[in-house]
């Protein structure tokens, strides 16, 4: 849900109004808050399949990442500028330290190497994961975005997005690679690049 929604997404004026609301909430156990295009969007904790799909993939990617000084992390904000995304995961260095954020609250967006969202059901979900967020990463300049949906209609399946090469000026990714569950999708680029995502991933 969105709990504060504006017109004017670029004025400084109101991200700082936007950031310090931010800074000031109280969020119950089980929420997370974060700035996406001028609101600020209050979402619940992912659902128990959320949390598989969330956990394959983590795994996954810390065999890959093996022995690189890079490793993958949940539940800590992404910040760029006055604005947050907390992905479901995210590659860094091992240190968090080596890349925070002006005012230590999280990390600087603008040195994360990977992100990947695991969709929760519903219309706004997707949009904001599919939508909303890949032009906020993109505009960070995050090499790599993956989205595992279980809920896209494709040839009634789940699917696998890989989207690369961030475009920051028009907030797009020049790559989108889209396929469903049970087809194969290698990462083309960054850390994880040749790590291929299957059905071992997306299986029920």
């Amino acid at each position: 849900m969105s709990a504060l929604a504006h017109e004017a997404p670029c004025d400084p004026g109101l991200d700082e109004v936007l950031w310090q609301a931010w800074k000031a909430m109280d969020l119950p156990e089980g929420y997370r808050a974060e700035i996406i295009e001028g609101s600020i969007e209050v979402s619940p904790t992912g659902r128990r399949r959320h949390g598989v799909l969330t956990n394959r993939l983590r795994w996954l990617l810390e065999a890959h990442l093996r022995d690189t000084g890079l490793r993958v992390f949940q539940d800590v904000n992404v910040i760029r500028g006055r604005k947050v995304c907390v992905p479901d995961l995210f590659v860094g260095p091992e240190d968090l330290d080596e890349i925070p954020d002006e005012e230590g609250l999280g990390v600087d967006a603008t040195r994360v190497a990977l992100v990947a969202e695991v969709v929760s059901p519903g219309t706004d979900a997707h949009r904001r994961d599919h939508i909303r967020k890949q032009r906020w990463y993109a505009q960070a300049g995050v090499p790599v975005y993956l989205v595992i949906d279980d809920f896209d209609d494709f040839d009634d399946q789940g699917t696998v997005t890989v989207f690369s090469g961030p475009d920051p000026e028009r907030a797009t990714y020049a790559t989108k690679t889209t396929v469903a569950y049970g087809t194969p999708v290698v990462v083309p680029d960054g850390p994880a690049k040749g790590l291929e995502i299957t059905e071992t991933l997306t299986r029920p």
